[in-house]
């Protein structure tokens, strides 16, 4: 039995029952099919099933049963036609990129994107005679002035990582839209139970599933979403090339859909308050939190997602001497640069997610010595306060 498609159901909906296409068991809980090849009632069906003329799975380089419900489920929370899903985030980028652009193609991204976006664009296609031109993440006029004649995709991240800026997603889209191009947008620090980019006019959405979408930090997995006409694409690149979702990994990600939106929303609380009262500390120079009044895009987030996340950056007052001793004070936070767990996490941006960039694109993000960024978990916040006022205090 499969589930009815039906997506004017409620994403509380979705997020429990899309997707689930039970087999001659049975089965309550979704099935993990755990095979890498499929059989074939005959030679016939095995010839239609490689050519495509008959619908149904062939090998688990780019079909298996597990994969394809984590690909409904999200597509139906993002409001998307349809979802590849991939080995991690980054190759989600990686398979976007391959399968829209070629040698001559430009690309217009914000110079806000995670330090490994970064380095995908800015340095390894650029090998193969695709080149981007970085703008501040907030300039509408600048991605405007960034279009050549061969621009064929805008690439933004909205909240960035890791100082929440917030991009004008409908501004973007319009801009790349008349220049006969197509808007993604990184919706890692939101989720689809925070912010639905296409509905604000993006043509694809992409997914490190390795954050929020698993949520307890256990798998590594990537996810592409949007119009199907891109999606058949980025198909095409991972049938071949293979930057596979293992059906272990995709069936975790499936389950942890299905508390996201009670994890965001509890977690964008707690970062809330903890944004408040860093404000209110001696010793931080600046918070940066979508969710506060002091947020430069504070009315746009508030427009664009329905709570401010539950990333919270500062910059600490001493540089990188002081920041490390906030980090090295921390009892309860993991220091790690994963993010999007139950449980908190701290980094040091400068020399750790952002640590292979160079200093004059550092510079240009607004990343600096001083800057920590916590992606609050479901711990007690007041044990956070504390955890983190011990290093302040020093």
């Amino acid at each position: 039995m499969t589930f009815p498609d039906d997506l004017s159901l409620h994403p509380d909906t979705l997020a429990i029952r899309a997707g689930i296409n039970r087999s001659q068991f049975g089965e309550h809980s979704e099935a993990m099919y755990l095979t890498s090849s499929f059989v074939f009632e005959s030679a016939a069906q095995a010839a239609a099933r490689f050519s495509g003329a008959e619908e149904g799975n062939v090998y688990a380089r780019f079909s298996n049963p597990t994969v394809t419900a984590m690909q409904t489920r999200l597509a139906a929370l993002e409001g998307a036609e349809a979802c590849v899903a991939t080995a991690s985030g980054m190759s989600a980028i990686l398979s976007l990129a391959m399968a829209v652009l070629q040698a001559g193609d430009h690309v217009v991204a914000s110079n806000g994107l995670f330090g490994a976006t970064q380095q995908l664009f800015g340095n390894i296609l650029s090998k193969f005679g695709i080149e981007t031109s970085f703008v501040p993440a907030t300039d509408l006029n600048a991605y405007r002035d960034a279009v050549r004649p061969r621009t064929r995709l805008f690439f933004i991240e909205t909240p960035s990582n890791p100082l929440t800026e917030v991009v004008d997603i409908a501004g973007v889209a319009a801009i790349a839209h008349e220049a006969g191009a197509l808007l993604a947008v990184d919706n890692c620090f939101c989720s689809p139970a925070l912010q639905r980019p296409l509905e604000f006019g993006a043509d694809v959405v992409v997914h490190s599933a390795t954050k929020y979408l698993d949520g307890q930090g256990r798998v590594l997995g990537g996810a592409v979403a949007g119009r199907k006409a891109v999606t058949d694409e980025v198909f095409k690149f991972l049938r071949t090339a293979g930057p596979t979702l293992s059906p272990f990994n995709a069936w975790v990600i499936l389950k942890g859909l299905e508390t996201l939106r009670l994890r965001m929303e509890a977690q964008s609380a707690s970062a809330l308050d903890l944004a408040r009262w860093l404000e209110a500390q001696p010793g931080v120079a600046r918070v940066y939190y979508p969710g506060l009044p002091s947020h430069p895009q504070h009315e746009l987030a508030m427009r664009q997602q329905k709570t401010g996340g539950a990333i919270v950056s500062f910059d600490v007052e001493g540089g990188r001497d002081a920041a490390w001793k906030v980090v090295d004070s921390t009892r309860l936070m993991s220091i790690t640069a994963n993010l999007g767990d139950t449980k908190t996490t701290i980094t040091h941006p400068a020399t750790t997610t952002h640590g292979r960039i160079s200093p004059e694109a550092r510079a240009a993000a607004g990343i600096g010595e001083g800057l920590l960024r916590v992606a609050v978990g479901l711990e007690s916040v007041e044990d956070l306060k504390a955890d983190l006022a011990r290093g302040l205090a020093r």
